[in-house]
């Protein structure tokens, strides 16, 4: 009996690759923190309070004490958050400074989630990966952990092996999260998907206005039964690479679903209308999944679609079978 033999698999985004790309996204923040209206109150009452509303108690005052902690130099302060961004971006982008970068990069986004963003509003009971939850700067933690430095070693594969194991542990997580996200008594209710989306027109261009109030009309009628499906959908996504090899189907479809996320439950970030605002402070999460779902896609040195390559090994195993069927009713 012929044993199928594995093909050897490479991520499609090197480390480094992955790092640099990291370093862009931080220099990006940077320059957004140094807009002119980031120097005035607007960086207080338009970026860091809102954060405390529907907060529990404890952590709106920690909020708001940070606000008001701002708001006593809001340029000296706001300076030095623009220079610790552009700081990490730089560390990533030289090799020689990636680790330290990274440290830091892992300290300054556990104290911007929580002083700045309030946990991501995780806490609210209306959070979803719709509206961008659980925040930019926590996933630029999560793509600092996949795309931390591997051991020197002469055995490339195996360092390859060690970042894939790390970035579908990663993934999982992620979109488990998700997935209890979309059970929250805020998100259960009817019509909070299309109300959620509808709000994401306010002060946009004309024409994505219409879109996303259009979109948020169709959704009017949403409840329990659509956000079970998407919950069950993001465990599929999230859970898929744990047992299919390596799982590009998966990172493609969570890719995609957060691009339209991106579209429509968060009106691409702000960048139409945020910049010209002023206070816009990242892109959001939908590209930041994207590019961790194509760091995270493997491709077969020799075509990952052939016939003996890894997919098709483990394609006909139950469990895979299973996630195609729940996958299929899920998304119909």
């Amino acid at each position: 009996m012929n044993t199928p033999v594995r093909r050897p698999t490479a991520p499609l985004l090197s480390t480094r690759t992955a790092q640099i790309v990291l370093g862009g996204a931080w220099l990006l923040d940077g320059l957004l923190q140094l807009q002119p209206r980031m120097f005035t109150q607007a960086f207080v009452t338009q970026v860091l309070q809102p954060s405390a509303q529907g907060q529990p108690h404890w952590l709106g005052s920690l909020v708001n004490a940070n606000a008001r902690f701002v708001a006593t130099d809001v340029r000296g302060w706001n300076a030095v958050f623009a220079a610790a961004q552009l700081l990490i971006g730089a560390g990533l982008v030289m090799r020689a400074t990636v680790k330290p970068a990274l440290v830091l990069s892992f300290v300054w986004s556990a104290g911007v989630w929580v002083l700045g963003e309030g946990c991501g509003m995780l806490l609210t009971g209306h959070a979803s990966a719709l509206t961008g939850a659980p925040g930019a700067v926590l996933l630029y933690a999560v793509i600092g952990i996949v795309a931390w430095p591997g051991q020197p070693s002469t055995a490339p594969v195996t360092r390859g092996r060690s970042r894939e194991v790390r970035g579908r542990l990663v993934w999982a997580v992620v979109w488990v999260l998700f997935a209890g996200l979309w059970l929250l008594p805020g998100n259960t209710k009817r019509g909070s998907i299309g109300a959620a989306i509808s709000a994401m027109g306010a002060g946009q261009p004309g024409w994505l206005a219409h879109l996303e109030t259009s979109v948020g009309r169709l959704f009017s009628a949403s409840g329990m039964p659509d956000t079970v499906a998407l919950a069950i959908v993001s465990l599929i996504i999230g859970l898929g690479p744990l047992v299919v090899r390596p799982g590009n189907p998966f990172f493609v479809a969570g890719a995609a679903l957060s691009l339209t996320f991106w579209v429509f439950g968060q009106a691409f970030g702000g960048v139409l209308v945020g910049p010209s605002s002023g206070t816009a402070t990242d892109p959001n999460a939908g590209p930041l999944l994207a590019f961790l779902a194509v760091a995270l896609v493997n491709v077969d040195v020799a075509g990952w679609c052939s016939a003996a390559g890894p997919v098709d090994e483990t394609a006909s195993t139950p469990a895979v079978g299973a996630l195609g069927a729940v996958s299929g009713v899920a998304t119909a």
